[in-house]
């Protein structure tokens, strides 16, 4: 009996530390498992304040963009009132965002902007680069066509040493079939699709070569070109015969019409600048001609459409920045291109389908709607249509570098 008795004395005493210990082990165990879930939890709201401050900051570099591209419609430029603002409130969240626009057109514009929340801050530096529309070759909205055995190069008019000119040929369509590449067509640059485009389908390649294809990471902006406000001179109507224009003849038209009598009809360009605003169609006759001539330009804004006859056309005696042709009808527009010299010349028509003809190589950049190439010869890109000023049409802000500081 005093065996069992003090059997069960060990065992009661054995069993007491044992307790003690599972009851250690499970607190600290439970201490443990309560650390790790707030750790967890703290490492979830720092993250969630990360992003948040990370989207305060792009939404800072945002609106400074945007205000940069509003700050283009108000002339003259003022460079002393660039952008930024402090602590403005991202909407639906308690975090905030301050932005600076600083810099000139000389150095370049750049962007420095903080978004917080929570205890959380992130800074964004962009560098901002004026471009213009003249950015790509050939760019259309929808259908592009190329002529068998076409070749697309690029050059720049402004520097003869240039061999490095990058050759764009886009549609912003990801229909099937919308880009066809005819047997021999050559493009010395890139063929591209829009966003999410698969290269295979958008593009009817019938034997074409390239330099790669692929589809674009964003949509391409087509701005709307607002016509300058001209004084109205009624009508410029030729009939048989050569009328000469000079920058005095500057104005809003209601048309130009250009027929043939014994001989062609003729309307020259000269003496410098000229800028037309033509509210209604221009129509060349057979062999009839618009010549601008050496040392001027023509810078037209067209509503309407334009129709040439046999072997009528256009002929720039100057690089192609020397005529700028802006379809700025916002339904459909058919514009009818022939022409008469290499130099084509810059054309912005997004709302257009253009229909291109020429005899010989042609030089220039176009974007239309819909765009067809029916030629005997190449397309050269100027590159030197990308250079632009705040003077220019259609031109914006984009952002060229980014970086998280």
């Amino acid at each position: 009996m005093k065996r069992k008795k003090r059997s069960k004395s060990k065992i009661a005493g054995f069993s007491l530390p044992l307790v003690i210990f599972v009851v250690v082990l499970v607190f600290v165990m439970g201490n443990g498992l309560l650390s790790l879930g707030m750790h967890n939890r703290f490492l979830a709201v720092r993250t969630s304040s990360e992003i948040v401050a990370r989207s305060a900051a792009d939404s800072g570099v945002t609106k400074a963009l945007y205000e940069m591209n509003q700050k283009l419609k108000d002339q003259p430029w003022d460079n002393s009132t660039l952008p930024e603002a402090t602590d403005e409130i991202l909407p639906n969240t308690d975090a905030t965002y301050s932005y600076k626009v600083t810099g000139d057109f000389i150095s370049g514009f750049t962007v420095v902007s903080t978004g917080k929340s929570g205890l959380e801050q992130k800074i964004i530096q962009c560098s901002l680069e004026l471009k213009g529309p003249f950015e790509y070759a050939l760019l259309t909205k929808k259908d592009l066509i190329l002529k068998s055995d076409t070749v697309v190069h690029g050059y720049n008019s402004s520097d003869v040493f240039d061999t490095e000119t990058e050759v764009v040929v886009a549609t912003h369509s990801t229909l099937s079939g919308t880009m066809v590449l005819n047997n021999g067509v050559a493009v010395d640059g890139d063929v591209v699709v829009g966003v999410g485009g698969n290269v295979d389908t958008v593009i009817k390649d019938l034997g074409a070569t390239m330099h790669n294809k692929y589809a674009l990471l964003q949509d391409v902006d087509f701005p709307p070109v607002t016509p300058p406000e001209l004084e109205s001179k009624g009508s410029i109507t030729i009939k048989g015969k050569t009328s000469t224009i000079g920058p005095e003849d500057s104005g809003q038209y209601s048309m130009i019409d250009v027929k043939r009598a014994t001989n062609p009809g003729t309307l020259k360009v000269s003496e410098g600048d000229v800028v037309l605003y033509i509210t209604g169609d221009i129509e060349l006759g057979q062999d009839c001609e618009i010549v601008i001539t050496e040392g001027s330009s023509l810078t037209l804004y067209l509503d309407g459409d334009m129709i040439a006859d046999n072997s009528a056309g256009i002929n720039n005696q100057n690089p192609p920045a020397n005529l700028k042709l802006y379809g700025t009808s916002t339904g459909e527009q058919s514009l009818i291109l022939k022409a008469k010299s290499e130099s084509l010349g810059a054309v912005y028509a997004p709302n257009a389908t253009v229909t291109v003809i020429a005899k010989s190589d042609i030089r220039g950049s176009l974007t239309a709607y819909n765009f067809e190439l029916k030629n005997g010869g190449d397309f050269y890109y100027d590159e030197a249509l990308r250079k632009v000023t705040i003077d220019d049409d259609a031109v914006r802000f984009v952002i060229i570098k980014w970086r998280e500081l």
